[in-house]
């Protein structure tokens, strides 16, 4: 198991408060999963434009507009 790059507590009350739902043990690992590959793109993207700085716009999707600089 990899480190866990997000808040349980956080993600559970956001998704019983959007959805009214319960949130499995192995979500908040899937989640941290999905973090930890957008944030080696983002560091990949900073390297490849000279920077040691991450950005908004090193991440892809709404509010980073991906490798665009």
């Amino acid at each position: 198991m990899s480190e866990i790059l997000v808040v349980a507590s956080k993600v559970k009350s956001f998704i019983k408060e959007k959805g009214e739902c319960n949130t499995a043990a192995e979500t908040i690992e899937a989640i941290s999963k999905v973090v930890e590959s957008v944030l080696t793109k983002a560091v990949a993207s900073a390297k490849a434009q000279g920077r040691k700085t991450v950005m908004a716009r090193d991440i892809a999707g709404p509010g980073g507009a991906g490798e665009q600089g």
